[in-house]
């Protein structure tokens, strides 16, 4: 079997795996207090052109997105997402189990548009009773979004300035940030997401990391004590080193979008074989997953040989299947897809 189930199928990169192995009998202090931590920390903040950002690290996407949001909103606040975004969809109620609504609003294409943020915002501040409603405390925006498109630069810089209007940081999932910056559609730099979100941060667990997401808060802002909360939260990892040594390979030498560049270059090969094949697109994703429609025949016939997911129920004959290119995607798995 072939897998192009997701982008996190394989353990690490080679490259981190020789770093962690190299570095694996070193005494360091833990919970990232370790040198490594301290160097992948600044080459983040020159990577971002942001000298002065507060970069820690959390261990997967999920909790990183429940502890960012919990410590950034009030207890009274909510997050505005996408009806589609993975805080909406995709985490178990992550975020409202740590006493916080996730607001969702109507998303074209999986993303959220900087009118339909202001409409909301305008709506909510005219309400004569919104003493009694989930105030908004957040815009939450994934890059890539769930189903693999991209902003463009205008608008995320629209989406920041209705945020900068009503006083409300805008934050944004990088789980598969290198994905989305290498693909040809993109026409934004990571600079430019430091430039214009309040807090981001960049996926490592699916971009060559055995596990590990970079949060970087840009404005000085990094909520107080916020590792007294992390660790309340139990998200505080003893053994920092592991994130640390992870990071400081990956931003080493531009190993994490070079491995980026070739998903997305895999991705553009594997656009090619669905094409030829005849299968339907379900979107026109410029990203490393593509989404396409197929019945259940198909499905069988297909799974004799390739791992897929089903990312959910299209109508009553046809599924949406996702085929995800990854750092770890070869040119014999490709090859093993044509001959289906």
């Amino acid at each position: 079997m072939v897998s192009f189930e997701c982008d996190y199928i394989a353990g690490a990169h080679p490259e981190i795996l020789k770093q962690l192995v190299e570095t694996n009998m070193e005494s360091l202090p833990g919970y990232g207090m370790d040198h490594y931590t301290e160097s992948a920390k600044e080459k983040i903040r020159k990577a971002c052109g942001c000298p002065d950002a507060d970069v820690e690290f959390l261990v997967g996407g999920t909790q990183t997105n429940a502890v960012v949001i919990s410590t950034m909103l009030h207890d009274w606040e909510g997050v505005i997402a996408a009806d589609s975004g993975h805080v909406s969809v995709h985490e178990s109620g992550a975020i409202e189990f740590t006493g916080h609504k996730v607001i969702e609003l109507p998303g074209t294409d999986g993303k959220l548009s900087a009118s339909a943020v202001r409409d909301y915002l305008r709506w909510f501040c005219s309400d004569v009773t919104h003493d009694h409603m989930v105030f908004p405390g957040m815009v939450y925006i994934s890059y890539p979004t769930e189903p693999g498109t991209l902003y463009t630069r205008e608008e995320l810089e629209q989406l920041s300035s209705v945020c900068r209007e009503y006083g409300i940081p805008l934050y944004l999932d990088g789980a598969r940030l290198g994905y989305g910056l290498m693909s040809k559609a993109s026409d934004m730099t990571i600079e430019d997401i430091a430039r214009l979100t309040d807090v981001f941060y960049i996926g490592g667990t699916k971009v060559g990391a055995l596990c590990g997401e970079a949060v970087v808060f840009t404005k000085g802002n990094r909520p107080a004590h916020f590792m007294t909360s992390v660790k309340k939260r139990g998200a505080l990892l003893a053994k920092g080193r592991l994130l640390g040594i992870q990071f400081d390979t990956l931003f080493t030498d531009d190993l994490y979008f070079r491995i980026s560049k070739h998903a997305i270059d895999m991705a553009e090969q594997l656009k090619t074989i669905i094409k030829e094949k005849g299968w339907e697109f379900y979107m026109d994703s410029p990203t490393n997953q593509q989404l396409i429609l197929m019945t259940e025949d198909q499905m069988e016939a297909l799974g004799k040989t390739i791992a897929f997911d089903r990312w959910g129920v299209y109508d009553s004959t046809h599924t949406i299947v996702r085929l995800a290119t990854s750092w770890s995607t070869s040119e014999e798995d490709l090859d093993v897809l044509r001959s289906v």
